[in-house]
């Protein structure tokens, strides 16, 4: 991750609070500014050409504005990513956007890995336990992998949650070695 992302992704969270923008309906139009971006490489051409004035650039900007029924906040956020020459890295600053609103409404990232494949009733189940140990909400990520052999690993930001058959086998290990 470059350094500026973060500036970025806060300046819009910022602006999103100021205006009092919905954050899904700005995620919506991230959304679909991201979809048309990826679909058309004559727009990350041209956006990305450093021999094509930022005025041109922009003038695009507007008419897509209207099409994808930007609000004008969500135009000039990227319009200043056109003026400093951060299109490239336009995936990753919202990216990072997403992250600080999650942070914002006290959101917390969490992922879980299970030895297999879980129900839709299991992920519900499991997604309130870990709001339990989050103590807040949070947006959930599943995750497979077999060699943990059984149980679940859960993992809160920075702190991990160890559940697993593997991870009790090794800890059975340590003590039994020590």
């Amino acid at each position: 991750m470059a350094a500026f992302e973060p500036h970025y992704a806060r300046a819009l969270a910022d602006v999103v609070a100021e205006f009092h923008l919905g954050a899904p309906e700005v995620d919506k139009q991230l959304k679909d500014f991201l979809a048309t971006w990826d679909e058309s490489a004559e727009l990350r051409e041209v956006f990305n050409d450093p021999s094509i004035p930022v005025e041109q650039k922009v003038a695009v900007l507007d008419a897509m504005k209207g099409k994808l029924h930007l609000a004008q906040q969500v135009r000039n956020f990227f319009a200043v990513l056109l003026k400093n020459d951060r299109m490239s890295a336009v995936h990753e600053v919202v990216a990072e956007y997403r992250k600080e609103m999650q942070l914002r409404l006290g959101i917390h990232q969490a992922e879980v890995t299970t030895a297999r494949k879980l129900s839709t009733e299991d992920k519900a189940t499991l997604t309130e336990h870990v709001a339990e140990l989050a103590k807040g909400r949070v947006h959930v990520t599943f995750k497979l992998d077999e060699s943990i052999l059984g149980g679940v690993v859960v993992r809160i930001g920075s702190t991990v949650y160890d559940g697993s058959m593997r991870g009790r086998m090794e800890r059975l290990r340590e003590v039994l070695s020590s």
